[in-house]
């Protein structure tokens, strides 16, 4: 059986309890500084449905890039945060760099972990 082996220089973040715009704000700031998985122009988008709705972006910390710029939220909004432990503080720092950051919970691996945050604007 073949496993899957992800970068320590990964992060996989997953947005939660806020709106598309939200999702796209904070979205925008991390890909300012880091590569990501989606293209600038691929906006999330309400799920019709009545259930909690996720949006997922998968970044590359190793070669961080420019210092994003202000951004506003609507409303607090849930980021957790999943990779390598020197990947997810970087990227931590560059989402505290714009927003408010409230630790929530963290879980930690042999080499990963997790962080649950909330961001509010500044």
């Amino acid at each position: 059986m073949k496993s899957v082996n992800h970068s320590v220089d990964e992060v996989v973040v997953a947005l939660t309890d806020g709106a598309k715009e939200d999702a796209h704000a904070v979205f925008g700031v991390l890909r300012t500084a880091f590569a990501c998985d989606r293209a600038p122009d691929d906006v999330p988008k309400d799920v019709v449905e009545r259930r909690p709705t996720v949006w997922l972006a998968t970044f590359d910390a190793s070669h961080p890039g420019r210092k994003p710029g202000p951004a506003r939220l609507t409303a607090p909004l849930t980021a957790t945060l999943q990779g390598g432990y020197s990947a997810v503080d970087s990227m931590r720092r560059t989402l505290a760099s714009v927003f408010t950051v409230h630790d929530v919970g963290t879980a930690f691996g042999d080499q990963e972990e997790e962080i649950q945050v909330l961001l509010e604007s500044r």
